[in-house]
């Protein structure tokens, strides 16, 4: 992961020490997938974040947080609790960063 750390993650989640090591390696792939995604939806590189702004901006790391929390929770491709548009926050938090 280039901005998250898994102990953030495992933080954020609020997830014990036990269930913590035993989804690590998930918790990972999660956060790595998170911050692509996010890349992908503001149209910008990890470095141009970091010239640009000095760091990843709070904005992008709470909406980070909040998709990386939605993939873990909702990983049931199956699972019909909980499907819903992107949440009005998720969008607020990143759209000052969308490059167009």
């Amino acid at each position: 992961m280039k901005w998250l750390t898994i102990e953030q993650i495992i933080a954020a989640l609020r997830l014990d020490t036990e269930q913590a090591e035993l989804e690590r390696g998930l918790l990972e792939l999660y956060g790595r997938s998170a911050e692509r995604s996010i890349l992908n939806i503001v149209r910008r590189s990890y470095a141009e974040l970091i010239d640009t702004y000095g760091e990843v901006p709070d904005d992008i790391m709470v909406a980070t947080f909040e998709l990386t929390d939605n993939l873990i929770r909702h990983r049931s491709p199956g699972e019909q609790v909980g499907i819903s548009i992107v949440p009005y926050n998720f969008d607020l938090m990143l759209k000052n960063y969308i490059r167009l």
